[in-house]
């Protein structure tokens, strides 16, 4: 996926956002939004949006001083830790109780403040839960758990960690070894080390980090630690659009984005004689129209997208 210019508002956007999150007064704010202005200046748009965006919150984060996402996304653990019991009984007495914790893990992607600056946690759970989504690859994603008891789970958002709980716990329950992968340092509201504690998802499997602050997943800036261990996994489960945008490019892209949802191997676009290819399943909601575009579906649509990549 690569940079369109109706990406340079959003750039913008998330900037206000985390300066009104700072506090920071207007003789900083304007340093802030000099040195952003500088980082969309460097935009390359065949690099996916997900690229610039890390820039620009390190420029934000360096001027400021500060982590301006850092108190929003504590408050945000601390409401999905309070829907938990509930949530955690929904999957429990459900009759597909796989089905429910997936569609769960699937509603707390809305919980992104890097493109909503409010979100409608309820109501994206029962759209989730009392609907037909729009790409709906269940039946791959249980059959692949069926022959892989080893997931590597691509974390995105604080707060959502709450609802990837949800689901990891189930996995486990399965007899599922899953390694939950957080961001190695603080970017936008992306899950952390910090946040795996303050959700307890640390005591329930194993978290590691990727070591890298980049939005999503770009392999050649995280550590070589978690490259050995994404190269050993053969299931991924990805949470979230910044992933999608990052791990996309590993994609075949000769097929659509839909074409290459459907289960099939598709992987003619890389190199493979020596890459086994690796079974990723994209669970996500499409929040803006770049990705909806990309996706060629609505703005809100929900996916669980099964697809190969090569890196």
């Amino acid at each position: 996926m690569t940079t369109s210019l109706d990406c340079l508002p959003c750039f913008l956007k998330q900037t206000v956002l985390a300066l009104r999150l700072s506090g920071a007064n207007q003789q900083i704010q304007k340093a802030v939004l000099i040195a952003v202005s500088e980082e969309i200046k460097k935009t390359d748009f065949s690099k996916p949006p997900a690229w610039t965006t890390t820039f620009i919150h390190r420029a934000i984060r360096k001027t400021l001083g500060i982590d301006p996402f850092k108190e929003v996304k504590s408050r945000y653990n601390q409401i999905a830790l309070s829907l938990y019991p509930e949530l955690k009984e929904l999957v429990d007495k459900s009759p597909d109780p796989l089905w429910t914790a997936t569609r769960l893990a699937i509603a707390g992607n809305v919980i992104d403040f890097g493109i909503f600056s409010s979100v409608d946690i309820d109501g994206t759970i029962r759209r989730a839960l009392n609907g037909d989504i729009a790409v709906d690859h269940f039946e791959h994603f249980k059959e692949a758990l069926i022959t892989q008891k080893k997931v590597l789970y691509l974390l995105d958002n604080a707060g959502e960690i709450v609802f990837d709980r949800l689901l990891i716990e189930l996995l486990k329950e399965m007899g599922v070894k899953v390694i939950a992968v957080v961001k190695g340092g603080p970017v936008l509201n992306d899950c952390t080390q910090v946040d795996a504690r303050e959700t307890s998802l640390d005591k329930i499997t194993e978290v590691i980090t990727n070591g890298s602050d980049f939005i999503g997943t770009i392999l050649e800036f995280t550590s070589e630690s978690f490259r050995k261990t994404f190269s050993e996994a053969s299931l991924i489960i990805s949470k979230g659009q910044g992933n999608f945008e990052t791990l996309s490019s590993y994609i075949n892209q000769q097929s659509s984005p839909i074409s290459v949802f459907g289960g099939e191997s598709n992987t003619s676009g890389h190199n493979t004689t020596e890459i086994t290819p690796k079974k990723v399943f994209f669970l996500f909601q499409s929040k803006c129209e770049v990705v909806s575009r990309e996706l060629g579906l609505p703005v809100g649509s929900m996916l669980l997208s099964s697809c190969e990549i090569s890196p």
